[in-house]
């Protein structure tokens, strides 16, 4: 038993270097079922690497807005600026109401550079869901645009005399 369990470990070894991970996962978790405890801690131990690879996979398809956007903040937050911005622009085409996905375009065009194209998102965002103007005041992602007058235009209607 303890060879047909090795000769199994063996296959899901193979079928995990080929990036089979659903295979190899079901390969693996029958070497647990195994007489070698040692063959079984070495397939716990793959095992937890295979889940870990299943999981980016499932991460690097969203389907719903909802999928795309948390998939565009991650990218986002750790400066994959055009995968980020392809995320977000199909979370923004699945959900073109949602102020949310309006205001991390928002953010992200201001972490790339991009003045007029923030602004335009900002609006968005803003006229959707008037409380993103007081979260944008207070928001790091926005110091690229603390000395545009159009920023504080958009962020302080008041001063000018407009309500809003």
């Amino acid at each position: 038993r303890v060879q047909e369990q090795l000769k199994i470990y063996d296959e899901a070894l193979a079928l995990f270097h080929q990036q089979k991970f659903t295979r190899a996962k079901q390969a693996l978790e029958e070497v647990l079922e195994g007489p070698s405890k040692e063959l079984s801690d070495r397939a716990r131990v793959h095992l937890k690497i295979v889940e870990q690879r299943m999981k980016p996979a499932h991460e690097q398809n969203p389907r719903s807005a909802e999928d795309h956007y948390q998939r565009g903040v991650a990218m986002m937050n750790i400066g994959r600026w055009d995968e980020a911005r392809e995320s977000l622009d199909k979370a923004r085409k699945a959900a073109p109401k949602a102020d949310h996905i309006h205001y991390a375009l928002a953010a992200l065009d201001c972490l790339t550079g991009e003045a007029d194209s923030a602004l335009e998102n900002l609006k968005i965002a803003i006229q959707l869901r008037p409380e993103n103007r007081y979260h944008a005041r207070n928001d790091e992602d926005f110091a690229f645009l603390q000395e545009d007058p159009r920023f504080t235009e958009l962020l302080y209607p008041e001063k000018d005399g407009f309500g809003g």
